[in-house]
């Protein structure tokens, strides 16, 4: 089959075994088959005369020990683990995965070849067979029959249908009742993802250099395949619970006078708000780590007086260094031989904000540490978090030219491979410069592009959005599916960045962002104030209201991010972790919607539109506004006003409240709110608290107990504290939702959120759609034992 162009693997001429490692040898090339875990196997070919490519940005992990047994067929080797068998047909070498049940869950169809440098793999297309994840990529949460490209693009305005966006993230899941498994192509030149675009017979992923080099993942939920990916790749760190919080931002907010007037509106408004931004319009000339002295005289005195409000404060910072003889950045970064070059030795000048600029080259460890001393100032003065923005990277052309030179940590490349990991090292940069003169604080990092593994450094929005319905809903697609794919700390701009926002659709945006993970309102220059309030007294009622439930959510939402650090888990989470089966979920408007942490299924809506249509997967299920109660499986239609987002919690839950607070720095009240929901579906919430701030955490000083709902008993259980750290909380309130009249118990009137004034001069009826009437509770002193607690 192979001819002069195209070349295939044919026959197997050698097998080899050495501790786990399988070599595969035919004439055109060697295949090496790396048992990494017992359901997670690594897969690398190259041709012959080219050597093996050890090196990854990605993968920080190495295989476990592990028990394998390899048999030999006439024609075929087996070669299998306690969960996971894979059958190397001899002639041509084809790989087939199978379960313990020898059904299969993925099987080669051409399998790997070369056509010139490009490399790609083909792949059967099984029957019913769908396909999720591959990071920030827009369309369908079901992959199959569309196309993708992984290159880090500056996608301003890009429209829910815009393919490549900024980061590139090339992991996917194939579903298939009791056959899922994920693929991590782990190479960084441009690739093409193509679940049968043009085919009804294979899918292929292809790079245009480097090496075949994918781990085939093997698990029974999606959940359990992300757990494993993030074990290769990592996952985020505990962030400041000051980022959590309210964010906002403008390009830009200045002089000096104007962000502090922004800063004392938040507060006489009493609109929670914990960030405040620096864009571009900060630094002299848009040269980085520098101020302008006009209109910022004194950053350190306006970076307290923030402070002392109850604001953190973040800039941006942009690669871009700006070839000027007195700037120091350029002197230094010259000096140092950092900069990105062509072959001959020439230093690459691109175009961007400050000008003609040279660029660090991020992938060598010397020019990370060079970036990194620049943060001494930077914290001195007392910023706490740093925006990367323009790393893709971007300059007006477009792309570096292919032929410049990057270090790659001691493996010398070219743009071509080094282009789509580039935000990536940038971001890491960023990250160790501010760990290194703030060891004990959390780092705040956030960035615009990325690759697998960026979630070990920075928090991910997905850039320049549009002011529009179709882009709101769009982006929340975006969030599901970078959720599914490791990015568990990510968002999207509330109101959009592009274009002019109507206080119609910043009415539900405002909602909707209560409920991602990234909670920021941003907008660009010569377009309309998009503060909470500039949109009139109703929509700042609304904003406040959403606002002011996201700081209510803060133990949940809190809890919900230390689950990431553990397991993967992101915090705004597709339907399909759940219901992967349910065909539903798949359809239209319903991909809109997602689950916040694991109880609170989110319905995200367009402003066009009052009556709704929804869907409610297998299950019980509570309106959280008022408590009507609803049976799962069933599609049905929902009058929603301009004030609310359908939000649903899934019976058999527990969901945690504090009282609202202005910002993360000041206290709650000492009293916990503990929310049960009645059903079947009985679930175990973890709770964990700690300083918010320190890395103290990490040598046990925290505070974690499990609450656990028993629907059969009708009891809540809390465990025994484990850690050190003492909570903040001395009684919990618990709220019983859905169950029978308890003469014994308290009631009172309960409401997540205020209904909104009567802006009209008509007369109409009370709004009870956000009151829960007669809400049983009962308070019970917190101690750190087991605790039982009867309805």
């Amino acid at each position: 089959m192979n001819n002069t162009e195209q070349i295939f693997l044919s026959e197997i001429i050698e097998f080899q075994e050495d501790n786990q490692i399988f070599t595969c040898k035919t004439k055109e090339g060697e295949v090496k088959i790396t048992v990494f875990e017992e359901n997670i196997f690594q897969i690398t070919a190259k041709q012959t005369n080219e050597n093996w490519d050890n090196f990854s940005y990605s993968v920080i992990n190495s295989k476990s020990k592990i028990e394998t047994k390899t048999s030999e067929e006439k024609d075929y080797y087996l070669i299998k683990t306690n969960q996971l068998t894979l059958k190397i047909e001899k002639n041509p070498l084809r790989f087939v995965f199978l379960n313990n049940e020898n059904e299969v869950i993925n099987e080669d169809d051409f399998g790997i070849s070369w056509y010139g440098k490009e490399v790609t793999a083909y792949k059967k297309l099984q029957k019913n067979e769908r396909f999720l994840g591959l990071g920030e990529k827009n369309g369908n949460l079901d992959r199959r029959g569309n196309y993708y490209v992984n290159w880090n693009s500056d996608a301003f305005g890009y429209s829910p249908d815009s393919d490549p966006l900024y980061a590139s993230i090339p992991f996917f899941m194939g579903i298939r009742p009791n056959k899922m498994y994920g693929i991590f192509f782990d190479n960084t030149y441009k690739s093409v993802f193509n679940f049968g675009a043009a085919s009804h017979r294979h899918s292929y992923f292809k790079a245009l250099g480097g090496e075949m080099k994918y781990y085939f993942i093997y698990g029974k939920t999606p959940k359990e395949i992300l757990e494993k990916y993030t074990h290769l790749t990592g996952r985020i760190e505990l962030p400041p619970i000051w980022s959590l919080g309210f964010q906002q931002c403008r390009y830009s907010y200045y002089p000096e006078n104007e962000i502090l007037t922004l800063a004392d509106t938040f507060r006489k408004k009493d609109i929670p708000c914990d960030v405040l931004y620096f864009d571009i319009h900060y630094m002299e000339k848009y040269k980085v780590f520098t101020w302008d002295k006009k209109r910022f005289p004194n950053p350190e005195k306006t970076l307290k007086t923030l402070k002392n409000k109850g604001f953190q404060s973040v800039v941006i910072l942009d690669p871009g260094i700006k070839k000027e003889e007195n700037y120091i950045p350029y002197q230094e970064g010259k000096n140092a031989d950092i900069f990105v070059k062509y072959p001959d030795g020439e230093l690459y000048e691109g175009g961007v904000w400050p000008g003609i600029c040279h660029f660090p080259d991020f992938t060598n460890k010397k020019a990370r540490e060079w970036w990194g001393k620049y943060f001494e100032e930077l914290i001195k003065i007392g910023l706490t978090g740093f925006w990367n923005d323009m790393n893709e990277p971007a300059v007006w052309g477009k792309d570096f030219p292919d032929i410049t030179e990057f270090n790659y940590d001691e493996n010398p490349t070219t743009h071509r491979k080094a282009h789509n990991i580039y935000g990536m090292q940038m971001a890491r940069a960023t990250r160790e410069g501010a760990k290194k003169f703030a060891p004990n604080l959390r780092q705040f990092v956030l960035t615009r592009a990325g690759f697998s593994g960026i979630q070990r450094y920075a928090a991910v929005w997905t850039g320049d959005n549009v002011s529009e319905d179709r882009n709101m809903l769009g982006d929340v697609r975006l969030l599901n599916s970078m959720g599914l794919s490791g990015l568990a700390f990510s968002g999207a701009d509330v109101g959009g960045f592009v274009g002019e926002c109507t206080k119609e659709i910043f009415n539900k945006w405002i909602a909707i962002g209560a409920f991602s993970p990234f909670f920021r309102c941003h907008t660009m220059i010569n377009s309309r104030d998009a503060e909470p309030w500039s949109f009139g007294e109703e929509t700042e009622e609304i904003a406040r209201n959403y606002i002011k439930l996201r700081y209510k959510l803060l133990p949940y939402l809190y809890s919900t991010f230390y689950e990431s650090t553990q397991n993967g888990m992101p915090i705004q989470r597709s339907l399909a972790f759940d219901y992967p089966f349910d065909d539903k979920i798949y359809e239209g408007n319903y991909q809109n919607q997602y689950f916040f942490g694991q109880s609170l299924m989110v319905c995200a809506i367009t402003s066009e539109r009052e009556i709704h249509k929804l869907y409610l997967p297998k299950g019980t299920w509570f309106d959280m506004f008022n408590d009507s109660f609803y049976e799962g499986e069933q599609e049905f239609f929902m009058e929603v006003k301009n004030d609310k987002l359908p939000i649903f919690v899934r019976g058999g839950s527990i969901v945690l409240t504090q009282n609202a607070v202005s910002n993360t720095s000041q206290k709650p009240s000492k009293t916990l709110e503990v929310h049960v929901y009645k059903g079947k579906n009985n679930e175990k919430f973890l709770y964990y608290e700690d300083d918010g701030l320190s890395t103290n955490y990490q040598n046990n000083d925290f505070y974690r107990r499990y609450f656990e709902y028993d629907d059969t008993k009708q009891t809540l259980e809390i465990s025994k504290v484990e850690g050190n750290y003492s909570t903040h909380f001395e009684t919990i309130r618990i709220f019983w939702h859905g169950f029978p009249a308890n003469k014994s118990l308290k009631k009172l009137d309960y409401n997540f959120v205020i209904p909104i004034s009567n802006f009209d001069p008509w007369e109409y009826p009370e709004d009870f759609s956000k009151t829960i009437k007669k809400l049983p509770y009962q308070d019970v002193s917190f101690n750190n034992e087991k605790m039982v607690i009867e309805f």
